[in-house]
């Protein structure tokens, strides 16, 4: 089969895809616009974050299978792939552990103001009286909204730093799910309310739906803690940022942030972010996924869903 590679792909994995008889065309440097003139007879096309929208769709007559080389697929028309009979296939909790990392990273950058640490010290200040004072993080309680395999991976490790994890209870839950809920340490409150008053952080692991669209709104902030840090790792346009802003000018809320409202597609480009810019904000290029472990992780799973599907099997489908 040919496919193209619209976004970065290792080379092993490639070249193993080529060693089993495959056509390779490697195009990392794609965006949606010329994906559509790129896309030609291929039967499987493999993105990251590359958007694939109808006007790719109809540029094409012999695409069979979209792999999203991640978990979320917002950035593909699933719905009218789903009317030309083209499969949609994701890799789902793959890059989970590199994710949980930087959700880390970002709450204790926060909490012990590393990046504003490294600012002065490149700027030849000193003022260890202003950066002594941290909160710690051993007893805090953190809010998980979305108990997936990224949220499950970073209780697990605020456990570790003794941080109480609470999440929004939730029926339908596999018996699997419930008991790793259980092992990680997370007490499921009976509302998103009920979380958001009583926790220090909350961190949002969430897909991008119509229904948590802009859930970080207003209302939202008004209920967390003043002082309060929110980490968002999964999409930008689940914050409405002017209320973010507003919310941390008036309450003081300190945000870590990998996501970004219109956030751009490219790896590289000028970006003008009024909430990138904000002095609570410790904010990061939507590198969450970006580890070496992770990105081998989900092009071992590109593979199996390939392979699956030379054999007549779709797994991991999200349009059928």
């Amino acid at each position: 089969m040919k496919i193209l590679l619209a976004d970065s792909f290792p080379q092993t994995h490639a070249t193993k895809l080529a060693d089993t008889g495959h056509h390779i065309t490697s195009e990392p440097s794609l965006d949606a616009d010329t994906l559509t003139g790129a896309i030609d007879d291929h039967d499987i096309l493999v993105v990251r974050s590359t958007k694939v929208t109808a006007a790719t769709l109809d540029a094409t007559s012999n695409l069979k299978l979209i792999i999203r080389a991640g978990a979320g697929t917002n950035t593909i028309d699933k719905a009218y792939a789903a009317e030309k009979g083209i499969s949609v296939c994701n890799v789902p909790g793959a890059n989970s552990i590199a994710v949980a990392e930087l959700v880390m990273g970002l709450i204790i950058s926060i909490d012990r103001n590393i990046h504003e640490n490294v600012g002065d010290l490149r700027n030849d200040a000193w003022n260890k009286k202003k950066y002594a004072q941290s909160r710690g993080l051993y007893g805090q309680k953190i809010g998980i909204l979305g108990l997936g395999a990224i949220g499950l991976a970073v209780a697990e490790r605020a456990k570790a730093f003794g941080i109480d994890a609470y999440s929004v209870a939730k029926t339908g839950r596999s018996s699997a799910n419930e008991e790793r809920i259980l092992a990680a340490g997370v007490t499921q409150l009976d509302s998103l309310d009920d979380v958001l008053q009583i926790c220090d952080i909350v961190s949002i692991h969430m897909p991008s739906t119509s229904q948590t669209q802009r859930m970080v709104n207003a209302d939202f902030l008004s209920k967390m803690k003043d002082g309060a840090m929110l980490i968002n790792s999964s999409r930008g346009d689940l914050v409405d940022e002017a209320a973010l802003i507003e919310a941390m000018n008036t309450k003081g809320i300190k945000a870590g942030l990998d996501v970004y409202d219109n956030e751009p597609s490219s790896g590289q480009c000028t970006f003008h972010s009024e909430i990138a810019k904000h002095p609570n904000v410790c904010g990061t290029h939507h590198i969450g996924a970006s580890t070496e472990q992770a990105q081998t992780a989900v092009a071992d799973g590109v593979l199996r869903v390939i392979e699956s599907f030379e054999n007549n099997q779709l797994i991991f489908c999200v349009n059928d």
